[in-house]
């Protein structure tokens, strides 16, 4: 974990993501249920995510299953414009009170469109954090990208950093094994 993750997450209290009766847990390095069969992710594996991604001011930041909304008031404390989505509407209304309740009041949480993941219509986006897992890399995420663009996103149980280097190309690396609750299309 580099220091403006470590000083990020010292600012952005993940106890105040988490549902009451779970506050008291929000020390422990551990992923913890929100609910709707959902987690807020274990710290060291959200400070490693957010290394590989490199969020500096000014970048354009798409928050892929926000949950709880920590990871997006993260991503907007390391200086990203942040556009963050999720899946089931409890949580898209848990996640937006959230951050609202932190001060993080010029984030929206987007409830996601069935079939689709992202959010395409205000694509491009700089970088993309992905917390679900998928079985292989979304190409829909990838067109999401700008060109340059970092995308980190658990496929099958390894954790990948995807940089799009074109229109057609895309360079994949490899960062460990991870375990994360799947990545869906849809609230079926």
């Amino acid at each position: 974990m580099n220091n403006r993750v470590s000083s990020a997450m010292a600012r952005v209290n993940r106890a105040g993501f988490l549902p009451a009766h779970a506050r008291g847990e929000a020390y422990v390095d551990a992923p913890i249920a929100i609910g709707h069969g959902q987690t807020n992710s274990q710290p060291f594996t959200v400070a490693f995510m957010l290394t590989l991604l490199d969020v500096h001011p000014g970048h354009r930041v798409l928050d892929v299953g926000s949950g709880s909304g920590w990871t997006s008031a993260l991503l907007a404390e390391l200086g990203g414009t942040v556009s963050a989505v999720e899946l089931v509407p409890e949580l898209v209304e848990f996640g937006q009170n959230n951050l609202r309740a932190a001060g993080f009041d010029d984030i929206t949480v987007h409830q996601a469109t069935d079939g689709v993941f992202g959010l395409p219509d205000l694509a491009p986006f700089d970088r993309i954090l992905v917390s679900a897992e998928a079985d292989e890399i979304p190409q829909d995420l990838i067109d999401q990208l700008r060109i340059g663009g970092l995308m980190v996103i658990p496929v099958s149980g390894t954790m990948l950093l995807v940089e799009r280097l074109s229109e057609d190309e895309s360079a994949v690396s490899r960062h460990g094994a991870f375990r994360f609750v799947p990545l869906r299309r849809s609230r079926d």
